[in-house]
């Protein structure tokens, strides 16, 4: 059995090197696949580029003031834990899954979801919305709601 990772959660606590870091890894590692990382007695070791992606984002995140939670992500979910990462219950995932929104296997009772799975999903989402707000939004221009002379600028003022 694979002992679980802990999850950690990092507050940014050095606002000036924090920001120091982001600028380092924007400036020098914009999109490079990989870099070198040196311990203090000069050993030398190159970082995948999932890990320096990592890396750079959890450093945006805490330049910015936030706090960041790494936690260990299985490559096969339960059902609350894909629902948990699209933000929706599970009832309502479950119903994707009978849908065949999403595949699924049940090795034995319960339904397991491969995260590549939900997170495609996710991603087609994003475009499906993306694309619903488009058509919106041309359909408002079409009809002029967004000519600048129906619009107000101050609504509130009296003339």
């Amino acid at each position: 059995m694979t002992k679980a990772l802990p999850e950690r959660t990092l507050l940014p606590e050095h606002p000036d090197q924090l920001a120091e870091v982001r600028a380092f890894l924007d400036t020098r590692f914009g999109r490079s696949e990989s870099a070198t990382l040196a311990s203090p007695d000069g050993e030398l070791i190159t970082l995948p580029a999932e890990l320096l992606a990592g890396l750079r984002l959890v450093a945006i995140a805490l330049a910015e003031g936030k706090a960041v939670t790494v936690a260990p992500l299985h490559t096969t979910l339960t059902t609350q834990e894909a629902a948990e990462l699209l933000g929706m219950s599970r009832p309502t995932f479950v119903k994707l899954l009978d849908d065949g929104a999403i595949p699924y296997t049940r090795p034995g009772r319960h339904r397991r979801v491969r995260l590549a799975d939900v997170l495609a999903y996710r991603e087609y989402r994003r475009a499906e919305r993306t694309l619903g707000l488009a058509e919106l939004t041309k359909i408002s221009e079409d009809l002029g709601l967004y000519d600048v002379d129906n619009y107000d600028e101050n609504p509130g003022r009296q003339s």
